[in-house]
């Protein structure tokens, strides 16, 4: 993996900081994912699927169209979604009490569960991880969370919307 520590001297280009970044992250996600293994009620669901079923997990009562805006995706395709999740017994879907219109979204219990254990589980190993580190760089992945934090967000208001 490319390392994306730079002296003053020494800094490295955008593309390559870029490809650092991402290089890492995905190195990240992979490492805890084979640690951990997939959240097994959600093994068999598509991406998109797995990542809307993740932001209910962390915005339970959150409208589709809220949920929308927080994916980049279309509403139709989140309804679409929604639909299929339901099927599969991993979202609920209910009224708003105030609004009968709006839909409200929320895990179906054993699927909340498993992702609770699941992060859990994945938490633990990471923070394993973390703690193996020296001091300094831990203090240095401390202040890379803000700016780490931004780039997300630069990149979903430069082209989250396609």
């Amino acid at each position: 993996m490319m390392s994306v520590v730079a002296t003053t001297e020494q800094q490295l280009g955008e593309r390559e900081l870029a490809e650092g970044l991402m290089e890492a992250i995905s190195s990240i996600r992979r490492a805890a994912r084979r640690h951990v293994g997939p959240v097994e009620e959600l093994s068999a669901l598509t991406g998109a699927q797995r990542e809307l079923a993740i932001v209910v997990r962390r915005r339970p009562g959150i409208s589709v169209a809220e949920a929308a805006a927080e994916l980049a995706l279309a509403p139709n395709t989140v309804s679409t979604l929604v639909r299929q999740l339901g099927e599969a017994g991993v979202l609920r879907r209910s009224a708003d009490p105030d609004d009968r219109r709006v839909a409200r979204l929320s895990l179906a219990p054993g699927v909340a569960q498993g992702m609770e254990e699941w992060l859990s589980r994945r938490s633990a190993a990471l923070a394993a991880a973390v703690r193996r580190l020296s001091a300094g760089d831990r203090l240095l992945l401390c202040a890379a969370l803000r700016p780490l934090e931004r780039v997300a967000g630069a990149l979903l208001e430069d082209g989250g919307g396609r």
